[in-house]
């Protein structure tokens, strides 16, 4: 059975995209067969895999929870080899009251992705920086979440929250919900305070914190733009060698 990771943290600018895009590639080119899932109405995970998300010919996320399509329909596939996508855009933004009268609104996802799980090792699903219906969603859609952390002062407060909602989230809607670790990213070793910040949280936490640190990158933060992973994008950088570093530590932490 395919292993699903929310990668989530409700705080904006923490590098969820760019990890659920590089490791994603990381993990295809590792062998698995991975799909991506991009719940963020800013669809930055689907532009960075130079998918047009403006395409009208290409079912989204917006079209699947609605149900005027099937997950099946919606997978645009091998946009890299093992790795397909369902795509996102901004119409996913009015997704919340379209479905308000939805009494099973919180499980749409999750009724839809347990047809496919069984078809892919990974299936890694990109959330909005916001305790939305959409996160919702994938949470009760999830085995685990996966957690960056920018190397900031107020990381481990935006962290305490997202565990207190993780906690809520498994009391009363998915009982096996798990957090997988926590990734830093944007580290720069160049100052004392993210060698601080990553200090404290390995201090306080009681969750799996991965070995692998994702550092400040110019090529990780080009690759985008040019609509492809870093380990397409350039294989040779710092940034690349980071995410194939993390997925071996995530092939060999969930055993997939």
């Amino acid at each position: 059975m395919g292993k699903v990771i929310s990668i989530t943290n409700q705080k904006g600018g923490v590098g969820k995209t760019t990890t659920t895009i590089n490791l994603s590639a990381a993990l295809a080119k590792r062998g698995k067969k991975v799909l991506v899932i991009d719940c963020d109405p800013q669809g930055n995970a689907t532009s960075g895999f130079g998918v047009d998300k403006n395409d009208e010919d290409n079912p989204t996320v917006y079209e699947l929870l609605l149900g005027e399509c099937s997950i099946k329909d919606a997978i645009k596939r091998n946009v890299f080899p093992n790795l397909s996508l369902i795509p996102s855009n901004v119409n996913l933004a009015a997704i919340e009251v379209q479905t308000i009268d939805n009494k099973e609104r919180e499980y749409i996802l999750k009724k839809e992705v347990d047809w496919i799980r069984n078809d892919y090792n990974y299936i890694l699903l990109d959330c909005p920086p916001a305790l939305s219906m959409l996160t919702i969603n994938a949470l009760t859609t999830s085995d685990s979440v996966l957690v960056p952390i920018q190397c900031e002062y107020y990381a481990l407060e935006g962290l305490s929250q997202l565990i207190f909602t993780i906690n809520l989230v498994r009391e009363r809607m998915n009982g096996d919900l798990d957090i997988d670790g926590v990734v830093f990213t944007m580290y720069d070793s160049r100052t004392n305070l993210s060698a601080q910040v990553v200090e404290n949280v390995k201090n306080n936490l009681k969750y799996n914190v991965y070995d692998t640190i994702i550092p400040r990158n110019i090529r990780l933060a080009e690759a985008p733009s040019h609509g492809k992973p870093i380990c397409y994008y350039d294989p040779k950088s710092v940034g690349s060698e980071s995410y194939f570093k993390l997925a071996d530590e995530v092939i060999k932490h969930t055993g997939v």
